[in-house]
């Protein structure tokens, strides 16, 4: 299965170095280590799923791995939530990946949709 322009694979990547970085901040700065684990964890998984699925072995497989990622996806944008509720994460900050993690999870439904069309 071939994603369009790859653009997905690439705002996946790009979204999981700024959680890489956040995860850093939170932890160094606001020595918060429980929270910023599981958005590291979730964040993270979105690219390296969608990588994985480059290489599914059927359209349904394609599917499938894509379908886990909208979970992390959804996953992330809870944890995110989360830490912007209890302080940890500034107004600013959280407005930037509220819109990354919206964008990606956009992306993902309108390619699962689309692949199950065909």
């Amino acid at each position: 299965m071939v994603m369009k322009e790859n653009i997905i694979k690439s705002k996946s990547f790009a979204f999981a170095l700024n959680i890489v970085k956040l995860y850093q901040y939170l932890t160094d700065s606001k020595k918060e280590y429980i929270l910023s684990k599981q958005l590291l964890r979730s964040g993270t998984a979105i690219g390296a799923i969608v990588r994985e699925a480059e290489h599914a072995e059927s359209k349904a497989d394609f599917i499938h791995k894509l379908s886990i990622g909208l979970k992390e996806a959804n996953e992330t944008e809870y944890w995110l939530d989360l830490l912007q509720q209890s302080g940890y994460l500034d107004e600013d900050s959280f407005e930037s990946f509220k819109a990354e993690i919206k964008d990606l999870l956009r992306l993902l439904i309108s390619i699962i949709k689309s692949s199950k069309q065909k």
